[in-house]
């Protein structure tokens, strides 16, 4: 699983363009808001843990049309397939979506505070913003693990994933949302929504991998 790891990682920096287009799009996405708002630099503040979490979500979701693709084209993917044993295409998948994490959605976490000073968020709403970003995007992977093995064997799937993908990205958008507001807006809680927000994590890196194993299988049948 390390060398599995290892492997995913190295091809994703070594094509790097996955990534850098996803932080350019988050950056774009941040940089229209201001002009499309207004001026109201408090406004901008309060709204500035949605429009973090808004440009995250959407610039995950360009890179995981990649998950599986490459692995399909040159073959991997069927010899993940042959070797498979007892829900170890499970755990495969798992490695897999944390080597994507790392490369193609950690990069996104690492710029939000610089994009948060575009908000004109409190340094402690951008670090709070910044730490739900941490906990709550690997659950948009698992997700869109799911989405990209459904469609791994069409040339072009990755609009498709997104329409499949979005709508069950949802609750992790609104609980890392409502932990994001609690650092810009008083009175709002912060513990609750997040532990939800950790707890979805959690279920999605169970649920996300096992339901994407079962896809790819039904796939290649």
């Amino acid at each position: 699983m390390l060398a599995l790891y290892h492997r995913d990682l190295t091809l994703g920096l070594r094509t790097g363009s996955g990534a850098m287009t996803g932080v350019l799009f988050f950056l774009a996405v941040i940089a229209v808001i201001p002009f499309g708002v207004g001026p109201d630099l408090d406004l901008l503040a309060r709204i500035g843990p949605a429009v973090l979490w808004l440009g995250a979500l959407l610039s995950s979701l360009l890179g995981l049309e990649r998950l599986f693709q490459a692995d399909r084209e040159d073959g991997s993917l069927d010899l993940l397939l042959i070797s498979d044993t007892r829900h170890m295409l499970a755990v495969t998948v798992f490695v897999k979506c944390l080597a994507h994490w790392t490369v193609s959605v950690l990069p996104l976490v690492i710029v939000a505070p610089l994009l948060g000073m575009f908000m004109n968020m409190p340094a402690e709403g951008i670090a709070v913003t910044t730490l739900t970003l941490l906990a709550g995007t690997p659950a948009i992977t698992f997700i869109g693990a799911v989405g990209a093995a459904l469609v791994v064997a069409l040339p072009r799937g990755g609009l498709l994933i997104s329409v499949l993908v979005l709508p069950l990205t949802i609750p992790v958008l609104i609980f890392g949302v409502a932990a994001g507001r609690a650092a810009v807006v008083e009175n709002d809680p912060f513990l609750p929504p997040f532990l939800i927000l950790a707890a979805l994590a959690l279920f999605f890196a169970v649920l996300g991998p096992a339901a994407a194993a079962l896809a790819l299988r039904s796939a290649d049948d």
